[in-house]
């Protein structure tokens, strides 16, 4: 890649919104599991695009990167569970990735093929605070009345808060105020379904 292009990069992306995989040197199976949680973080955070380097592999036997096809099998995986709106090829060792709303993440289609990530999901929202129960309850109301409940019973309601804070967490970096996040992300939600409404 050449300096102008490389310092083109540095400006529209930053190294907030780089993920340089090429520099980690991870397997294949770390690169991919590294940047399912990078990019879920990053939609939840309300970032449009990122770059992801994961180099061409020209120092790979054979010139064949594992960590470039690991990417590339992974980008259209999550695009199908609406984490990703497009990807696409930006140099031939890096791509360059937009979201999809966090709502999307409530209507994600189950596929056969794919084997199931279970999210975190408690048994009860006791241990949460009372400010984020409250904005589930809130966030629940409002996905409730876009499907036409607009009285819903306590079960469906327990049960949409659920399902929220399951889409929601499996996002959630593993350091960090996962709570601010979890918070952060829920009023990004809510105002995709008020500009809806």
């Amino acid at each position: 890649m050449r300096a102008v292009d490389r310092a083109f990069d540095e400006l529209r992306f930053g190294n907030a919104r780089t993920l340089n995989l090429r520099a980690l040197q991870p397997t294949a199976l770390q690169a991919a599991e590294l940047t399912e949680r990078w990019l879920r973080e990053q939609q939840v955070r309300g970032v449009d695009e990122v770059l992801v380097i994961t180099g061409r592999g020209n120092s790979s036997v054979d010139g064949y990167s594992p960590v470039r096809e690991a990417i590339v099998r992974l980008l259209p995986s999550l695009r199908r569970r609406n984490v990703l709106a497009t990807y696409a090829e930006h140099t031939p060792g890096s791509f360059v990735v937009s979201f999809a709303p966090v709502t999307a993440l409530f209507e994600v289609p189950r596929r056969r093929r794919e084997k199931p990530v279970p999210p975190p999901r408690p048994a009860t929202l006791k241990a949460l605070d009372e400010e984020t129960v409250r904005q589930l309850r809130d966030l629940a109301v409002m996905s409730l009345s876009v499907l036409g409940i607009n009285s819903p019973t306590r079960p469906q309601l327990e049960d949409e808060m659920l399902r929220h804070y399951a889409a929601l967490s499996a996002a959630l970096p593993e350091n960090g105020d996962k709570e601010a996040l979890l918070q952060q992300a829920m009023l990004r939600a809510a105002e995709e379904y008020e500009a809806g409404m």
